[in-house]
């Protein structure tokens, strides 16, 4: 989390590439939002730039647009380039950035073989070579059947098939570049970026794990990367004296044989330098999207790509844009240490478009900041428009500013985590007088807790508390929210945040003290709540730890916990959704040995799905023994008994397995449901009471911020 002391003055200070002239070094990386119609640029693409770009970023940098359109298109909501029909939402695009004083960039590709329009529309897919690569689809396992038809619909079910292209095609293809590029120069717009990344046609040239050609394209580095440097050098010839181009390269690819490496990235980098690039832009990806996605292309490594950029940067002479959760200080970093020229964020502006002017105002720790949940990611599978767990007005910019409340009123919020405060920070930016009430002695609710096994989630807590501080929230801490306190503080609305009920397992042992719910756990890792009939040893801990503040910080207590935790070595986690999934994660690396039972067949559920394949990948790396559609039956002082049943290919059950594991602890991470039992013993007491959260919905922090964003806005 950045702080108010940090200084950003490589950021923050002006650049150039080829011939143009930019405000500071931040640049927003391509993300594709897919609010494009048909290939033309409507006004909700135009209205989620210009925030951008309004925020402070030097450049916008498009999501894809598609050279050919519709073909190479891999999907009929990016924009095309391959007719003048498309200049006027171009040309509209541009003049709207240009109207906040920065730079437009349009990002050019031909998606090869993912160009999903093209198996919509029955055409081969457009590859240097036929795909020898089989993907390892196992991780589809924990989709839900609903996940798995919305991405089957994206080409209609149909199969795709492939079409090796010839000499004369790459030259057609060339020719679509420089075509595009110079319809990029008519709309006005400043620059280019040549997609040569990502498994896209360029990209397929260049790797040998996708080139087996013999010809002149094929074989040598140099030959691999002919195509890619004709591309550019078509494009430099027909406008590199009016545009800036830039070259998107892997500087790694993650996953399979032969997959692209960073030295021949870095002098593939040199033979397009040569071409007439003006900067490379330096990316990462996964060769396959279902087990390695969070390597590359978004990968889940804070500055994941430094290092890469930095290897190019030394082979060539032309500036290098970073990009890879490129956080406001690792990008600092990176320029002053003379690793990268420029910085890309394409997450971290989605969260926050006014990421740029919040660093120049010297208020860094305003920043809202992406918490990594791939929630926008995910909508990508399946041709939908991003949504961002923590800007509910990411996709429909109108909804900032807040309106001005025309009739102030005094709103109590009870409860402390992320929807009680993002309803009170909404509610007192519009104008409102808001008292914040919490039992405990902290902020954050379960948004503080999750933080031990998700450290990306902490930042958002110091980002609500610092915002609430900034606006005088009246917030009280270890104050119970009675009936009758409530009715003495005269509230106009009461919004209830209390957050979700979590319930003892409802079977034989159920209630032993060694058995814990979400509420339990928090209490023995904070010292904070109800400890009793706790084994001493655990109490003790607890309380030490409250004494010496070492629980008041979660990254003290994931580091303590690494050498000293105070439970047994078996463990059973009963629950595979989000919570008991990285529980036992976080358990297992703390030498634990996990038995985790679920009762479905997906697990990390409602993890969007990047994060969820990683997950599991990560649980079972880690040796956590995982029985899926497994029922616990009964609870004793050392061992769980549970069932399991057989499932066919068809989930049909074929019959049922008894079985047990030891367990020193036992760990409740289901039996999740919201309720808000106050609202009833407010009845009469106050007319307009809502509910936010998990109390109103179970669906973590994005609901928690949607729900509160969306209350709040309403008061």
């Amino acid at each position: 989390m950045a702080t108010k002391t940090q200084t950003y003055t490589h950021l923050l200070s002006a650049g150039r590439i080829g011939p143009v002239q930019l405000n500071n070094r931040v640049m927003m990386s391509a993300m594709d939002m897919n609010l494009s119609a048909d290939g033309v640029v409507e006004q909700e693409d135009i209205d989620h730039f210009v925030a951008r770009a309004a925020g402070g970023t030097g450049m916008i940098i498009t999501g894809c647009c598609s050279v050919g359109y519709p073909v190479g298109s891999t999907s009929k909501k990016e924009p095309g380039l391959s007719d003048d029909k498309f200049l006027p939402g171009l040309t509209a695009l541009a003049d709207a950035v240009h109207e906040t004083g920065n730079k437009l960039c349009i990002q050019m590709v031909h998606h090869g073989k993912v160009a999903r329009i093209d198996t919509i529309d029955e055409r081969p897919l457009q590859v240097p070579s036929t795909p020898r690569q089989k993907l390892d689809l196992s991780a589809l396992a924990d989709n839900t059947p609903g996940e798995l038809a919305k991405m089957a619909a994206v080409t209609g079910g149909k199969q795709e098939s492939y079409h090796e292209v010839t000499v004369e095609e790459i030259a057609e293809i060339t020719r679509l570049y420089a075509d595009a590029a110079r319809r990029v120069r008519t709309s006005g717009a400043d620059a280019v970026e040549i997609h040569c990344a990502h498994g896209y046609i360029l990209s397929g040239f260049l790797s040998r794990a996708d080139n087996f050609r013999t010809d002149e394209y094929g074989g040598s580095l140099e030959n691999r990367a002919r195509f890619a440097c004709e591309v550019i050098a078509a494009v430099n010839e027909a406008v590199g004296e009016d545009l800036a181009i830039l070259v998107r390269v892997s500087g790694r690819e993650f996953g399979g044989s032969d997959a692209l490496s960073t030295a021949e990235a870095t002098a593939a980098a040199r033979m397009f330098e040569k071409a007439g690039a003006d900067a490379i832009d330096v990316t990462g990806w996964g060769r396959n999207p279902f087990s390695n996605f969070t390597d590359g292309p978004l990968p889940d490594q804070v500055g994941a790509y430094v290092d890469l950029a930095a290897a190019v940067k030394q082979a060539v002479t032309i500036p290098v844009v970073t990009v890879g959760r490129v956080l406001p200080e690792v990008g600092e970093q990176a320029i002053a240490e003379g690793k990268a020229d420029y910085v890309a964020m394409g997450r971290q502006l989605l969260a926050d478009p006014d990421l740029v002017n919040k660093l120049r105002a010297g208020t860094p720790e305003r920043v809202r900041p992406c918490i990594n949940c791939y929630v926008c990611v995910q909508e990508n599978f399946w041709d939908a428009t991003p949504l961002c767990a923590v800007n509910p007005a990411l996709g429909n910019e109108t909804l900032l500013p807040f309106p001005t409340t025309q009739a102030r009123k005094h709103i109590v919020v009870v409860g402390a985590g992320p929807a009680g405060l993002e309803t009170a920070r909404v509610a007192t930016e519009r104008g409102h007088r808001v008292t914040v009430l919490d039992k405990t002695d902290r902020l954050g609710g379960t948004l503080w807790f999750s933080s031990l096994t998700t450290p990306a989630n902490y930042p958002l807590l110091e980002w609500l508390k610092n915002e609430t501080a900034r606006l005088g929230v009246d917030i009280r801490l270890n104050t119970e929210a009675t009936p009758e306190l409530i009715a003495s503080l005269r509230p106009d609305t009461v919004v209830l945040a209390t957050g979700a009920v979590r319930d003892r397992p409802q079977i034989p042992g159920g209630d032993l003290p060694h058995v814990h719910t979400g509420d339990t756990m928090r209490a023995l890792m904070t010292g904070v709540g109800d400890t009793a009939g706790q084994p001493w040893y655990l109490r003790a801990a607890g309380k030490l730890g409250k004494l010496s503040g070492i629980t008041k910080s979660p990254r003290l207590i994931r580091e303590v916990t690494k050498k000293f935790l105070p439970m047994g070595k078996d463990v059973v986690v009963i629950g595979g959704s989000l919570v008991g999934l990285e529980l036992a994660e976080f358990l297992a690396e703390r030498g634990r040995r996990v038995t985790l039972l679920h009762d479905e067949q997906q697990l990390g559920l409602p993890m969007a799905l990047p994060r969820r394949w990683t997950a599991v990948r990560h649980t079972t790396e880690a040796g956590v023994t995982i029985h899926k559609h497994a029922h616990a039956t009964r609870i004793t002082k050392d061992q769980v008994d549970f069932e399991v049943e057989d499932k066919d290919r068809k989930g049909n059950t074929t019959g049922t397995r008894q079985l047990s594991a030891p367990a020193s602890m036992v760990i409740m991470a289901s039996g999740v449901s919201p309720a808000a039992p106050l609202k009833e013993l407010l009845k009469g007491i106050v007319d307009d009471v809502r509910v936010v959260g998990d109390a109103d919905s179970v669906d973590y922090i994005q609901g928690a911020i949607h729900t509160a964003w969306k209350v709040a806005s309403d008061l």
